[in-house]
């Protein structure tokens, strides 16, 4: 079964930061295989909370979504923006 990282960004008060933190992330996920299948775009919120940009990643298997997200180059890239953004990730199982 593919994983899938699936993040709904709240806030992101640094687009600059935000910009520099993507295009790192960009390399260290692509080296786990992760394929783009949304990167913000059009969007309307029909139920629950109103999130500014929302992004999916589909990866090979569960394992190596986690991986990614473990590894140092991710971890290093996320460094640049995690003080300035506010965003929900969550690593999911499916077909």
């Amino acid at each position: 079964m593919k994983g899938y990282w699936i993040a709904k960004y709240k806030k992101a008060e640094d687009v600059k930061k935000l910009g520099s933190y993507a295009e790192k992330a960009l390399k260290a996920i692509t080296d786990f295989g992760g394929k783009p299948l949304v990167r913000g775009g059009k969007y309307i919120t029909l139920e629950g909370e109103e999130f500014i940009r929302t992004v999916i990643w589909e990866f090979s298997d569960y394992n190596a979504a986690l991986n990614c997200y473990k590894s140092k180059n991710y971890q290093e890239a996320w460094s640049i923006a995690k003080n300035t953004v506010v965003r929900d990730l969550m690593i999911v199982e499916g077909i």
